[in-house]
């Protein structure tokens, strides 16, 4: 039972990688799982059983979450935007509580404000200069230039699917190859699904770079964070609550709320409700 709960907090992160403005690392923080990943990525060399053992099921739940539930939160997300998007809200704001009382018996200091308001304009800035961006599917030749543009891409996106708040598909937006990316493995996943091995082969110029720089950035990402979680663990988890505080505002910067009706708002007030209850409860 205790596994199947890890692989649902899985798919939450998973899912949450896919959509802009949504951090699968504040979902992983919210459940209160977070460090836990980041110490088993950082430990698979000295403890390569264990480590694997702590991220299987995450992996197998992100996954899961990526591959066949993108599709279903895709369709929500076109047809029921904003009570979708304040579902997620309620999976991030759920686990507040949890994360400030790391810090809530600790004295306020004056970095404690200034890693607060660094890392809360972390979020604002960015996602203000993304919804000027427009993105289209751009066409990428197979290349040795490509081959490092997409392996840059995937360090950068892990980097930031790993930093709490930020997410990895709001700066591949802001870089202009979100769509890129998001159309190309859908049609590999289209391409399995059919059994178009051949099409799924010639993804893979794109997707191979991309998901080798993704675990670099991983790796690279997951040492600072635990070190900073070490040496400055105050003022990084105040970063963090300022990364987690100002996500709403990520996820709901330039959604068009003109058309809302009666019901979309009893839709968004149920689905906050049921994210926040969920992550309440995968953050004990």
């Amino acid at each position: 039972m205790n596994y199947l709960k890890e692989i649902l907090r899985g798919i939450f992160i998973g899912i949450a990688n896919v959509i802009p403005g949504v951090s699968g690392g504040t979902i992983a923080l919210s459940m209160g799982i977070y460090e836990k990943i980041i110490h088993a990525v950082n430990n698979l060399k000295t403890d390569f059983k264990g480590s694997v053992k702590t991220l299987l099921p995450y992996v197998l739940g992100a996954g899961i979450g990526i591959v066949v539930l993108a599709f279903v939160i895709e369709y929500m997300l076109t047809n029921f935007q904003i009570p979708t998007l304040f579902a997620f809200i309620g999976l991030i704001l759920g686990g507040l509580p949890s994360i400030y009382a790391r810090v809530k018996n600790e004295k306020f200091k004056v970095t404690h404000v200034i890693s607060f308001i660094l890392l809360a304009l972390v979020i604002i800035i960015p996602t203000m200069i993304s919804d000027e961006i427009e993105n289209s599917i751009v066409d990428i030749e197979f290349s040795f230039v490509s081959i490092i543009l997409m392996l840059a891409l995937g360090v950068i996106a892990a980097i930031s699917m790993v930093v709490p708040g930020v997410s990895g598909s709001m700066i591949l937006m802001m870089l202009g190859y979100y769509e890129t990316i998001l159309h190309t493995a859908n049609t590999c996943i289209k391409s399995v699904l059919t059994l178009n091995f051949m099409g799924a082969f010639e993804t893979f110029g794109t997707l191979l770079p991309f998901g080798i720089g993704v675990l670099v950035g991983i790796l690279v990402a997951s040492k600072l964070i635990e070190k900073l979680l070490k040496t400055y663990p105050n003022a990084t988890m105040w970063g963090i609550i300022a990364l987690v505080v100002t996500s709403p505002f990520a996820i709901l910067y330039g959604v068009d709320f003109s058309g809302i009706t009666f019901l979309t708002v009893i839709a968004s007030i149920i689905t906050f409700i049921v994210g926040t209850l969920v992550a309440i409860k995968l953050s004990k």
